[in-house]
Parts: structure tokens; sequence; C-alpha cells
């Protein structure tokens, strides 16, 4: 048959669609990542993690049950966050799909008995073909209040160091040259396998793959932060200086109700000591507007955060209520249009910040990746910058680039998410 995947949410759900994708092909199934071609089965891979997600996954079965009565398609599969937490509810209501599949029943789907997304080494990437994300680890073992993460995909499981280094190495034989490791905590990798944390001993044991150039650091969880890391970070030149490190918040009692742990000293404290270990570190940071119990003043100690640690890169979410969360009992009292102006004011502030950091950057020469190029630039990255949600370097067609390759490029000019370069001879 020929299969379209079809990827919604976090960049965890992409590595478990190609790990779908690798064992369907080997059943002798053609595979394809592309949203309307026309095809004998659709599989949707959707996202749960807060309302706006489940609206865009809810919405894009919609699209494809409407495909299917045009016969675009002749059957729609739904797997992942949305189908392992509202399955019950969406097979009543949604009966023109074919099958709703759990996390545990995808053996049924992929007609493997021995399928396990996490065991796996074997993917077919839907991602350019020069870098991929590595997951590490599966689940969650923290309670945070909002977070409905842990109740989707449980408990955390790591996948040992020897079949991460094999899926590196796989990875690379593919032309791979840039991992980011991924987990919904980086940080805690290794715990539930030897009760430590091993995330220093997956670095070094990656850095000794061949052919990898880049690798980056996403989704670290503050508490207990393994300053180890960093120091491996700092011996060898394939890890960018770069990390994506979510604080959510910096009021103490909101920290408190969140159940995040530490405090807001402890935040200012773990960023000054990483900044100092790594000098020139991006750091990527998220954060939660309009939790239930924040206050005008504790938004605006947050802005305050922002402002005092001018993040390289960061991202706002809007607090959404989720069902069987500590913090649903809380309600939802901070209006949308209130929730909406707090993110902007964030937000508008992120940009100018953004766009000074930039601006610095002008007249210097950075290493750039060239991921993709269009009618005016080649669009490029530095190891500041992860794919989809990070900056880009946009490369004059001075001379013919290749896709996948690194060149030296000279910034001449800055916007507020874009640097402006031309290749330095």
């Amino acid at each position: 048959m020929t299969v379209n995947i079809i990827t919604l949410g976090c960049s965890k759900n992409i590595v478990d669609s190609e790990i779908m994708a690798a064992r369907l092909q080997k059943s002798g199934h053609r595979i394809f990542f592309e949203g309307t071609m026309k095809t004998d089965v659709v599989i949707l891979n959707t996202c749960s993690f807060i309302g706006d997600a489940r609206e865009e996954s809810v919405n894009e079965i919609l699209v494809q049950i409407e495909r299917k009565m045009r016969r675009q398609v002749k059957k729609i599969f739904v797997v992942g966050c949305l189908a392992q937490r509202c399955k019950r509810e969406l097979v009543d209501e949604l009966p023109e799909v074919d099958g709703f599949y759990t996390f545990e029943e995808l053996k049924e789907l992929t007609g493997m008995p021995d399928f396990d997304l996490l065991g796996s080494s074997e993917r077919l990437l839907s991602t350019p073909f020069h870098y991929a994300y590595l997951k590490i680890s599966e689940g969650c073992d923290h309670s945070c209040s909002y977070c409905a993460i842990p109740l989707i995909r449980g408990k955390q499981v790591s996948k040992p160091i020897p079949l991460l280094v094999e899926e590196a190495r796989k990875l690379v034989d593919q032309g791979v040259k840039e991992l980011m490791l991924i987990a919904q905590d980086l940080t805690y990798y290794g715990v539930d396998l030897t009760g430590k944390r091993e995330l220093a001993g997956l670095m070094e044991a990656l850095a000794q793959v061949k052919g990898l150039e880049w690798i980056r650091l996403h989704y670290a969880y503050p508490l207990n932060f393994p300053y180890e890391a960093l120091e491996v970070m700092n011996a060898y030149p394939q890890y960018c200086k770069y990390l994506d490190i979510p604080f959510q918040h910096i009021s103490d009692d909101i920290l408190k109700s969140m159940r995040r742990g530490g405090s807001s000293q402890y935040i200012y404290d773990l960023i000054a000591r990483i900044r100092e270990t790594v000098p020139g570190i991006a750091l990527r940071t998220t954060l939660i507007s309009g939790y239930p119990t924040e206050t005008h003043e504790q938004h605006k100690e947050l802005v305050e955060f922002v402002r005092k640690n001018r993040f390289e890169r960061l991202g706002v979410f809007a607090y959404s209520r989720e069902d069987d969360t500590p913090a649903y009992d809380l309600g939802d009292p901070v209006r949308r249009n209130i929730k909406t102006r707090r993110v902007n004011e964030i937000m508008q502030l992120q940009e100018g910040i953004s766009r000074e950091l930039n601006e610095a950057k002008v007249g210097q020469t950075l290493r750039v990746i060239v991921d993709a190029e269009d009618q005016d630039f080649y669009v490029g990255r530095t190891e500041f910058d992860s794919p989809d949600v990070d900056n880009s370097v946009l490369i004059r067609k001075d001379k013919a680039l290749k896709i996948g390759e690194f060149y030296n490029v000279k910034i001449v000019d800055a916007a507020d998410y874009d640097l402006y370069g031309t290749i330095n001879e």
C-alpha cells in the first residue's frame, strides 16, 4: 500500500513517525511524508499537549475525513498522544476514522508483535537528510502541576547508550551531520537504568561517532542540573554551544504551585553558572503565561526575568487547563484576552532583545549549515539555532551552495529573528 504519515506536535513525534515508517517500509509499503497527496492510507500522528494542539489534531483529522469522502484516501488511522488520551471519545465522535491506536496498540497497526518505539534503531527520515532528532528517553518522572505528558507517555524509560550510539551511526550512514538530543527531560536520562544521571556519559559516547559535526541538547529540566554535561560540551567541538532549558516561570509562589522544585534564586544562579561555564552559549527557554494563580505583579516579575537574562531564544505558551492534572482544580481564572496580552508583552520584549543580539553579530563570520534554498536566498543556521524553532541565516546567492554543507558566512545585516550574510571566501 501507499502510506502517507502526517506528524503533528513536537520533535518526539517526528521520531515516532520515522520509526513507524521504517517498519512499514520493511513490510513492503511505500511511505510518504506529504500532507495532501493521494494514497491508500493516511496515518495521523497527533499531539495532545495543550488545548491548541488538540484542536489542530482534530482539525487535521476532519481534513482527512473530507479527503476520504472525495476518495483521495482510502483509510485513516490516528495514532499518537491524542489517540492515547482520548481514544474512547474519538471512536464515538469520528466513526469515519478506520482506527485509533494507543501506543500499546501500534504493534497491531504495524503488524509486528515486537514493535517498540523506544527499542528500535531503524528510521526512515522525514527531516532533511543532513539532520535528525535522537530521542534518548520516553515519558517523565516529574509531576509538574500543569502537564499531562506523564499521563499520556508514562514514567521515564531511558534508551541504553549502546542502542543510541548504534542509532546515531545508522543516521550518519544516511547522511546525517547534525543530531538534536531530545526527551521530555534530557537531564534525568539514565536514572531508571543505573540510579544516576547519565547524560554526560551519553554525550561522551556520541562524541565518538565519526561523521557527526553538530550535536545539540533540547529540553533540559532545571532542577538538579548535571553540570558535568557542560564540561563535555566544552571538551568536544561537535557540541553546539546551545541549550534548550524550559524555566516556565520565575515567581517562587508559582514555581511551588507548578511543582517545579527550586526557587527563583536557584534559576538565576543556574543561568549564571551555565553562561560562566560555557562562554557564548545560546540559551533557549520556554515560559507559561496566565497560570491560574498568576497575578499582575507575578507577570511583571516574569517580564523582568526575561529583561535581565536576555535569552537568545525564547517561546511563551498561554496556560492551558488540562484534565486530570494537579492544576486542574485551580480552574482557569485568567481571562483569555489577559493571557494573550501577557504573552504578547513578553514576546515584544524578546523581539527587541533578539534584534539587539543579532545586530551584535553583524561583521562576524559564522559557521553555517545550509538547510534549504528559496527564490532569493539559501537558508541556513548557526550552531546557536535549532531547526524550525530558531533564527535563520539568509545567504545571498552569490555562488552555488549545497544543501547540507557547512560554509563560513559573513553576517552583513540583521533583523528581529534573521541574519543576512554572504559567503566568506
